[in-house]
């Protein structure tokens, strides 16, 4: 089992290049190109008071827009620990369709892998507690997982569905109210704000219950809160965002599919592409990024992937004119 690390390190890459964190392109991380409109002036935010730790507003913003009760929502200081949450009480096998998020195998006490791509439909252990990324991650591909969940019920399974990238595209949550199933959503990639430390777990109420129980209070800040609210209100965002999404993503298949150093790009349903390579590896293709100052995502560190595979987020027409230097 490889251990998986994160993309978006432009602090790391900058120093090592000798140059500011503004001016490192970052194909690496998969985080909205575009933001809402913020209309809150943050200078006026009161943060002397306590926020009300049970985040009533929030919470019933986010069940309005998931389709669910307030009272079925768990926050999390971002995604990393909602997963750490969950896992941290699992004793029994995690089962992980992988390639997938490092993070969870990082948490887990007792972990089993799937290749979802060679073995998608193999049986999980009995009991076990099942991960699945969807869209997945680094390929980002939707799955229909109606068979999935046969099986995963045939099992007596305990499942977490891994949605942070589900509203880059039209398809719907897989929430249902079972104390079985848990839903995680991330709103840093499609909201933008990686600096804002926002994770959602959805399940049932009693599974809810129990999962506050174990967090602290105040556990995401008045700005975080905030700045999700603000978020939110913009309701156009997801309209321009998709619109955006699909021109930008056409723009940079149709580079990387004419280049010769790539022999397979994965199919995709979300704002990225893995990819993998001919002629050259994954570092060396980095060496040629380097000179645009193009950060890229090596992805030999996820399970059942090597030193050939890359991932690139989908990013502006300006940034792709500069990845096309390279892989000319």
């Amino acid at each position: 089992m490889k251990k998986s690390s994160h993309g978006g390190d432009i602090h790391t890459f900058a120093k090592e290049l000798k140059i500011t964190p503004k001016k490192v392109i970052d194909f690496s991380s998969n985080i909205n190109q575009l933001r809402p409109k913020i209309a809150l002036d943050f200078n006026t935010l009161d943060i002397s008071k306590y926020a009300d730790f049970r985040y009533t507003k929030l919470k019933k913003r986010l069940a309005k827009k998931y389709e669910v009760k307030p009272t079925q929502i768990a926050l999390f200081n971002g995604a990393s620990s909602a997963i750490q949450a969950i896992l941290s009480n699992v004793e029994t096998t995690v089962t992980i369709y992988a390639p997938a998020y490092g993070e969870y195998s990082s948490h887990a006490k007792k972990v089993k892998l799937i290749d979802r791509f060679k073995n998608l439909y193999e049986e999980p252990e009995k009991d076990s507690f099942v991960i699945f990324v969807n869209p997945s991650t680094p390929d980002g591909r939707y799955y229909d997982l109606e068979r999935l969940f046969e099986i995963w019920e045939r099992q007596n399974n305990t499942v977490l569905i891994d949605e942070s990238f589900l509203d880059f595209t039209p398809n719907t949550s897989s929430f249902r109210n079972s104390n079985k199933l848990y839903i995680l959503k991330s709103l840093t990639k499609f909201y933008s704000c990686a600096g804002v430390r926002v994770g959602i777990i959805l399940s049932s109420e009693q599974n809810i219950e129990a999962i506050e129980k174990t967090i602290p209070a105040w556990n995401i800040s008045t700005y975080d809160e905030n700045y999700i609210l603000e978020a939110l209100k913009d309701k156009s965002f997801e309209k321009r965002t998709i619109e955006n999404l699909a021109k930008d993503k056409k723009r940079l298949f149709k580079l990387l599919k004419s280049s010769k150093y790539i022999k397979k790009i994965y199919e995709s349903d979300a704002n990225f592409f893995l990819l993998k390579l001919k002629k050259l590896d994954a570092k060396k293709l980095q060496k040629k990024c380097n000179k645009q100052k193009i950060l890229i995502r090596n992805c030999e560190n996820f399970d059942f992937l090597d030193d050939k595979h890359v991932r690139f987020a989908v990013r502006s027409k300006k940034d792709v004119k500069k990845l096309a230097k390279v892989l000319r």
